[in-house]
């Protein structure tokens, strides 16, 4: 038996080992419990479902992303912090492209299991404006995460197929979005100034 220590690592490796061969789709808890050689009880204990298992593995990746904070960014532009910080994700998925791939298709054939990885995503995605010292709460923070979410699975259509060394197609991908989103921010802003400094209209006195 695994030590109890080693049971949500040894656990969620054998979740995306199976994903990745099975189809996360047809994977079950108990399939989960066996490849990790461990009990049902001991897997309930750590991951009481299979959207649990799939929390973790973000968190994991989000921690990856993390930790390879440097201060050295701190200068750069807001748009090319949130590139750097957003290719560390990328590098740190790609040792589970396969377990993705299947993950997301098990989503798109359940809506259920759509919502929670919408959610699940967009949590994360707090995590990479803070990473990239953008502001992430209030009702700002939430659109910025929320849009950021859907750059990221735009972008990872590209990174799915990407078999290059360096990424160049998934860094050209999420450039390009990156930047089509600067321009909307920024026409969003020329729209408000522009209505903030119109001359409030005429108002005629009663006769």
């Amino acid at each position: 038996m695994v030590k109890k220590i080693d049971i949500p690592k040894v656990a969620l490796a054998a979740s995306l080992d199976l994903a990745a061969t099975v189809g996360w789709r047809d994977v079950s808890l108990r399939d989960i419990a066996e490849e990790a050689g461990v009990s049902l009880v001991q897997l309930r204990g750590i991951y009481p479902s299979k959207g649990a298992i799939l929390d973790a593995f973000a968190c994991e990746i989000d921690s990856a992303v993390l930790a390879g904070d440097s201060a050295e960014l701190a200068a750069e532009p807001a748009r090319d912090r949130l590139f750097d910080v957003m290719m560390r994700r990328f590098d740190a998925l790609c040792d589970y492209r396969d377990a993705v791939r299947s993950i997301i298709a098990a989503g798109a054939a359940d809506p259920c299991a759509a919502l929670g990885g919408a959610c699940r995503l967009t949590r994360s995605m707090h995590w990479m404006l803070e990473a990239a010292g953008i502001e992430s709460s209030g009702i700002a923070g939430r659109l910025r995460a929320k849009g950021l979410a859907a750059i990221h699975i735009d972008v990872m259509r590209t990174w799915l197929n990407d078999d290059s060394a360096d990424m160049a197609k998934t860094m050209s991908a999420l450039d390009k979005r990156l930047e089509q989103a600067d321009r909307v921010m920024a026409n969003l802003c020329r729209l408000t100034r522009s209505r903030d400094d119109d001359p409030a209209p005429a108002t005629s006195e009663a006769a």
